[in-house]
This record gives C-alpha cells, sequence and structure tokens, in this order.
C-alpha cells in the first residue's frame, strides 16, 4: 500500500566524484552511521544480534569499523550522493 509520496531526489548521474575526494567519502560515511547510532540510542535502542522493533535492538549499533561491509557500503553510498549534490548545486569543496 502507498500513500502516493513518489520520491525524486535531484539527479547527479551526470557528476562523477574526483579520487581527491575518496577520504571525505569515508569521513562523511563514518559520521552518518554515528548520527545514525546516536540517534537510536538515544531513542532507546541497544545492540542486539537480531534487529527487533519492539525490543529496540539492531546488530548495527556498533562503531563504523565493525559493520559488515554492505552497510559501510549504504552510507558511502549517501555520502557520496551528498558530494554529487553539493558539485552539481555549484559549489566546491577544497580542502
Amino acid at each position: 500500500m502507498t500513500n502516493g509520496y513518489i520520491p525524486s531526489p535531484i539527479n547527479v548521474e551526470d557528476i562523477t566524484l574526483p579520487e581527491s575526494l575518496s577520504g571525505l567519502t569515508e569521513i562523511l560515511a563514518r559520521n552518518v552511521h554515528e548520527v545514525w547510532a546516536k540517534s537510536r540510542i538515544d531513542q532507546g535502542w541497544t545492540y542486539g544480534e537480531e534487529r527487533n522493533d519492539e525490543k529496540k535492538t539492531h546488530p548495527c549499533l556498533v562503531p563504523y569499523e565493525e559493520l559488515p561491509e554492505m552497510e559501510k557500503d549504504y552510507d558511502r553510498h549517501t555520502a557520496m550522493e551528498t558530494l554529487k549534490l553539493v558539485i552539481k548545486s555549484g559549489y566546491t569543496i577544497s580542502r
């Protein structure tokens, strides 16, 4: 069942991130996880072997380094899409 909402993110397929941003991508990905984990913990969630919404347990409530690679890739994707949007919007990223 759907409520009629159709997500329409800005298309950033034409943007290729330079290799020089790979380190920033990883920093952002780690922080995406930290923000998510802090939010969950603040809501009363704790670590658990399996996700259980009733008990508020989640297996990804671990440091970023301990996440399965698939979960890290999810956070990296979020970071990369955000960086692409920044560039597409006309901003520059410099150190």
